[in-house]
């Protein structure tokens, strides 16, 4: 009886499927060639100024990427919560 209830209550139906949207991997795709580009840039030649515009831009490209990518972030306190909750649970 025990073994039906449980089965029966599957979330087989309801999959959240986390998908990004083509307009975020098109940008996300964009911006991490930009930063290849920049990656491969000669910056011996480069004044001050124009290292430091650089710097700048690859600090919002990844800004930006963060902010594409989403994601969940686990502090070291709530993962030693999660584990101490583990070990008094089971």
């Amino acid at each position: 009886m025990m073994t039906i209830a449980l089965l029966s209550f599957l979330p087989i139906s309801s999959k959240a499927e986390n998908t990004p949207s083509i307009e975020n991997t098109t940008k996300a795709n964009a911006l991490i060639a930009r930063l290849e580009v920049i990656k491969t840039m000669d910056k011996s030649g480069m004044n001050r100024a124009e290292k430091k515009v650089l710097r700048k831009e690859v600090r919002a490209i990844k800004a930006n990427l963060a902010d594409l990518g989403g994601g969940v972030y686990l502090s070291v306190g709530a993962i030693i919560i999660i584990i101490l909750l583990l070990i008094l649970l089971l």
